[in-house]
């Protein structure tokens, strides 16, 4: 057994890179024994704050604890998410989330290590899609 107490592990600010605006990540675990592959991190989005375009290899749950945010799926439409919901990208699905433009948003992002990588980064999500 291996217990982490909440809090133990420092938050960090989420890389400029995979996110625009400001991101804390707070680790609620970094990555599970072998043979496990699950990460889990509960991640706050500050208004207007958001992900990059990305996908995962073995897909993403995300579990919103607060706020309001939106999330979309390539050639889908923006969704508003809110706290108790529960939102599911298959593998390989290329998507981004984040807050909405005037309100925080906290979730719970849980994902798969596949070969070492449990998230695939690509292009920035523009102003003009996120404002659709």
């Amino acid at each position: 057994m291996n217990i982490t107490r909440n809090g133990s592990q420092a938050s960090v600010q989420g890389p400029a890179e995979w996110f625009t605006g400001t991101v804390r990540i707070d680790p609620l675990f970094l990555k599970a024994n072998a043979p496990s592959r699950v990460t889990g991190a509960n991640v706050t989005f500050e208004p207007g704050a958001r992900t990059a375009w990305h996908s995962h290899p073995l897909g993403q749950t995300l579990i919103v604890t607060a706020g309001c945010g939106r999330v979309q799926r390539e050639g889908g439409s923006i969704e508003e998410i809110r706290p108790g919901d529960v939102v599911w990208f298959p593998p390989q699905e290329k998507h981004w989330h984040g807050a909405s433009p005037s309100t925080a948003m906290t979730h719970i992002a849980i994902q798969e290590e596949l070969d070492g990588s449990a998230a695939n980064w690509m292009e920035k999500v523009s102003d003009k899609q996120y404002g659709a």
